[in-house]
Parts: C-alpha cells; structure tokens; sequence
C-alpha cells in the first residue's frame, strides 16, 4: 500500500499580495515534491540515485522538513527544535507525518509573521527578513524537486511536469 497518494496541487497564484504569491509558489512546489513519491512504496522511496549517494526522495522528504523545520520555526519563529528524526531510521509513514507537520506549521508561521520580519540565521551567519526564507525555501523546493522528477523517473518511468 502506497504511503502517498491522492495529492493534490495548487495553481500558482499569477495576481495577488506579495504574501500570497509567495506562499502559494511554495504550496505548489511542496504539492509537488509528494506528487513525485504518489503511489510508491517505502522500498522505492528509498531507492537511491547512485551509490554511494545518499539521495532518494525519502532522503528528499527527510531533509525537506528538517528545512521547513528550521527556516520556518527556529529562524523565523525563533523556536528552539531538535531535528525532526535521524537520517534513515523512520519508516515512510513518521516521515510523510513530520513533514506535513512542519509544513503545516510553516504555513502558519508565514500567516502570522510580516514578511519584513527580521531573525538571525545561524546558516548564513547573519540577519535575514522572514522574506528571504520564504524565497529561499521555494529555491530549495526547486532544486530538490528537479531532483525528484530524475529519481521518479529511474524508479517506474514516470514522468511530467
């Protein structure tokens, strides 16, 4: 039995607030990154690109909510979390529940702070605006959905968008 399934993607938002626009290009991408694992099971959400690499779109999943974890709730809402779980060591359905978790919670975060909102980022040693990461994440959703379409594809053939 699949662990994902039924995923529903947003349009982009084409006219609206910058908050919104913003927020709805993020959506679509996150959308994006669970349409790419739909109707796979946990052995082929583990299948990696290339050894000794340790990419897979379970590792994808992994690192896409320790992301949302940290640019959301310690950077933005500055929250002090540990790391969601341990590389490797959860199976597929606590993965896909801390990441809907945390974007959940992302997605409140962004609702309630003003995007010219300024913390400090331990990542890049300096101060950035709740802007900045929201933009970040939609470049990091970019990069590692790239990644997603390859892995899927390796995996059944299955291509799109």
């Amino acid at each position: 039995m699949a662990a994902i399934k039924d995923v529903e993607r947003p349009d982009y938002l084409y006219i609206g607030g910058e908050a919104e626009v913003l927020q709805r290009m993020l959506d679509h991408y996150r959308a994006t990154l669970l349409w790419k694992c739909e109707g796979l099971d946990e052995e082929q959400l583990r299948q990696r690109s290339v050894t000794p690499s340790e990419l897979s779109l379970f590792e994808l999943l992994r690192h896409l909510t320790d992301a949302e974890r940290y640019w959301f709730q310690v950077c933005v809402g500055g929250r002090d979390l540990p790391r969601s779980f341990e590389p490797g060591s959860a199976p597929i359905e606590d993965v896909l529940a801390h990441y809907l978790e945390a974007c959940e919670e992302s997605r409140q975060i962004t609702a309630a702070v003003p995007l010219g909102h300024v913390a400090f980022s331990g990542v890049y040693g300096q101060e950035v605006s709740h802007r900045f990461a929201l933009v970040h994440m939609i470049g990091e959703y970019a990069r590692h959905c790239g990644h997603a379409d390859l892995l899927r594809e390796s995996i059944d053939g299955a291509t799109g968008e």
